[in-house]
């Protein structure tokens, strides 16, 4: 099962590479890293993916834990929350299939970045699902290059 598991940590030199060492030096794989700092400059945030049944997670966000400029590690399956990941996707939009590009990318409430010749640079956001949905569509016009953020989440705000 995949979890996406949220950590506070201090924004310092080295702190990413230990917990990536965490991973690795256990044979876990991380399928999806974002970092970026909160609004404390010296707090960023990690969110990673990774797949592994449910103790192993424990295992991990106990491990999480015990590094030292953790602050908070939590796992997002436990918790109601929003999920979303970027891609930019350069593609093929010659005379012939540029309306159609369109369409596909407003279908998906995509924006067009960048307009060239022969291709067009669009931006997709939503679920990791949403994604693979848009480049399943456009592979066969012939998409050139794909760059993905990683997942970001939030929990849900609490209903009163």
């Amino acid at each position: 099962m995949k979890h996406t598991i949220s950590v506070l940590l201090q924004n310092k030199p080295g702190v990413l590479s230990r917990v990536t060492g965490l991973f690795s030096g256990r044979g876990f794989n991380i399928e999806s890293l974002s970092v970026a700092q909160t609004l404390e400059p010296d707090v960023s945030c990690l969110t990673l993916v990774t797949s592994g049944e449910d103790t192993i997670i424990e295992q991990i966000t106990k491990q999480l834990h015990k590094l030292i400029d953790v602050i908070k590690v939590t796992d997002m399956c436990e918790h109601d929350n929003v999920e979303r990941e970027m891609a930019l996707i350069r593609v093929k939009a010659e005379a012939h299939t540029r309306a159609e590009v369109l369409r596909i990318i407003d279908i998906f409430r995509g924006k067009v970045i960048d307009v060239g010749p022969k291709s067009y640079v669009v931006e997709v956001t939503g679920k990791a699902s949403k994604l693979q949905a848009v480049i399943d569509i456009l592979r066969p016009i012939g998409i050139q290059e794909i760059v993905r953020s990683g997942t970001i989440a939030m929990t849900r705000a609490q209903k009163s």
